[in-house]
């Protein structure tokens, strides 16, 4: 595949990918911006999609090494979700061949939905953190969840983000460590469908490399300013974008 990219269509591959990397490097969404940057670019939608996951998952990787390096990933506890999340994905991203991704819209805004009043409303949850270790029937409801979140972000993908730091919330974590923990998760998801697209053949690396150079700049930036900005920064992100990704999604599924 041909790398002699247009100077101008590279211009705009770094610098959304670099938008869109910094904002998801926190708190997910940036598939608001990656995603219509690379359908603007004339790929169709579902190399554009798959190429999408290549950039995310070089952005996922750093932010999670970023985290991780801060202590602000609970490493001893999310790596042994790590393999739900990727099987998951893979078997969501084969579904899709089987079904219609538009099937689980409807319940996927009524989700974003009820993340973010329930996050608004809840002022000082996710100020610090509380969890404790769960009883065996509310850890195996976790890890359902973060397996149907990885299918999810395999088989659709938007809101992967807010819904991993929902659940971490959920548990009691921060939401700096609940960002922390759930970027490491989506890297695995990330992979994991991006393995998959490969197979099929969808990934257009002359565009997905230079976004995911610009995402490793963009993810690099924005963990750090998360970090020392703190759980309060992480907060009000996160709120403003799960409304964002419902607000689009709404408009994209009633058009």
């Amino acid at each position: 595949m041909p790398f002699d990219l247009d100077p101008s269509l590279l211009v705009i591959l770094i610098v959304f990918g670099f938008l869109a990397a910094f904002i998801d490097s926190v708190v997910g969404g940036g598939g608001l911006i990656a995603l219509p940057t690379l359908l603007f670019t004339g790929l169709p939608p579902a190399a554009a999609v798959a190429t999408n996951k290549l950039a995310g998952t070089i952005g996922s990787l750093t932010s999670t090494i970023m985290f991780y390096r801060s202590g602000k990933i609970d490493f001893k506890s999310v790596y042994k979700l790590f393999p739900l999340t990727f099987i998951g994905s893979i078997i969501g991203a084969w579904t899709v061949h089987l079904l219609d991704p538009e099937v689980l819209k409807p319940l996927m805004l009524v989700m974003l939905a009820a993340v973010a009043i329930y996050s608004i409303f809840k002022k000082n949850w996710g100020s610090e953190t509380t969890n404790k270790k769960l009883s065996v029937r509310h850890l195996t409801i976790f890890m359902i969840l973060i397996f149907a979140i990885g299918f999810y972000d395999g088989f659709i993908g938007p809101g992967t983000g807010s819904f991993l730091i929902f659940a971490f919330l959920m548990i009691g974590f921060d939401f700096l460590k609940a960002a922390g923990n759930a970027k490491f998760l989506n890297f695995g998801s990330n992979i994991a469908a991006l393995l998959m697209f490969i197979i099929l053949g969808q990934v257009n690396f002359a565009y997905g490399i230079p976004m995911g150079l610009a995402q490793f700049a963009g993810a690099f930036c924005g963990s750090k300013f998360a970090i020392k900005q703190g759980s309060g920064y992480v907060r009000a992100l996160f709120i403003v974008v799960t409304f964002l990704l419902l607000a689009k999604n709404t408009y994209d599924y009633l058009h």
